[in-house]
């Protein structure tokens, strides 16, 4: 058997004049090479006020603030997650591909298969990728930490119970294209509900069941197309989501109606 190359005692060893046993012992039983030895670094205690990372909230980035900063949706969460949408299908199909970006599963529940043919082509089917079910034909997802999904429900105004439900590492998006009478039920099930540009009388009925302050609702039939009102029991917050090359390549410009 030809020898390895990497044989030959480090310069420290051989100065030192240790045995290369113990080197040559290391790479028959599978551990690897030894590394380069350098210097170790240390910092004093006044040093260590000045480390920083610059490490942000972990998600799905769906767009950006009043302040211009990215605004992150974790929807990867060890915790079971329902998420109410109540807008266009452009923005969630925005979110199926970021979310599929971040390496989760995506199930897609519609009665109109057709408007995701594209998505689904682009993300790519199957297990590790995006699938298409139709309404009530959802089968168990199997969501793990190492294998996230999102499924989401694009079942009209008056989607039916799902057979697949919230779970921990599987959180649930449903799209209302329009407020209805089943809307104050999920708006109150829901973790985090979306609002985009909605009719008057809809945004008063949203504010009446969300808590909103009147200017709040009262600017919501005003929203500009791409523009979310996100709302958690605790905060709210004002989204503008922009598209990239891609996406706008794939799903065209911003729109509300569909």
């Amino acid at each position: 058997m030809a020898s390895t190359p990497f044989t030959a005692p480090p310069p420290a060893a051989a100065a030192s004049g240790q045995s290369v046993a113990p080197l040559r012992e290391r790479l028959r039983a599978g551990f690897g090479l030894l590394g380069p030895r350098h210097p170790r670094h240390t910092l004093s205690v006044a040093e260590l006020d000045t480390l920083s990372l610059p490490v942000g909230d972990d998600g799905v980035v769906v767009g950006v603030n009043a302040e211009g900063q990215p605004a992150v949706l974790g929807v990867n969460r060890p915790t079971p997650f329902d998420i109410l949408l109540i807008g266009g299908l452009w923005t969630t199909q925005v979110l199926a591909l970021r979310a599929a970006a971040t390496g989760a599963r995506v199930a897609v529940e519609t009665g109109r298969p057709a408007h995701w043919a594209q998505v689904v082509q682009a993300v790519g089917g199957g297990q590790s990728g995006m699938t298409v079910h139709d309404v009530g034909r959802v089968p168990p997802q199997g969501a793990s930490a190492t294998a996230p999904v999102l499924v989401i429900r694009d079942c009209g105004m008056r989607p039916p119970r799902g057979r697949v439900v919230s779970a921990p590492w599987q959180s649930v998006l449903t799209l209302l294209p329009y407020l209805s009478p089943l809307a104050p039920r999920l708006m109150r099930q829901a973790r985090l509900v979306g609002v985009q540009r909605v009719s008057p009388d809809e945004s008063v009925e949203i504010g009446r069941v969300t808590g909103l302050p009147r200017r709040e609702y009262e600017a919501l039939p005003t929203l500009a197309d791409g523009v979310t009102l996100w709302c958690t029991e605790r905060d709210r917050q004002y989204v503008m989501t922009q598209p990239t090359d891609v996406e706008a390549g794939l799903l065209g410009a911003p729109r509300r109606m569909d």
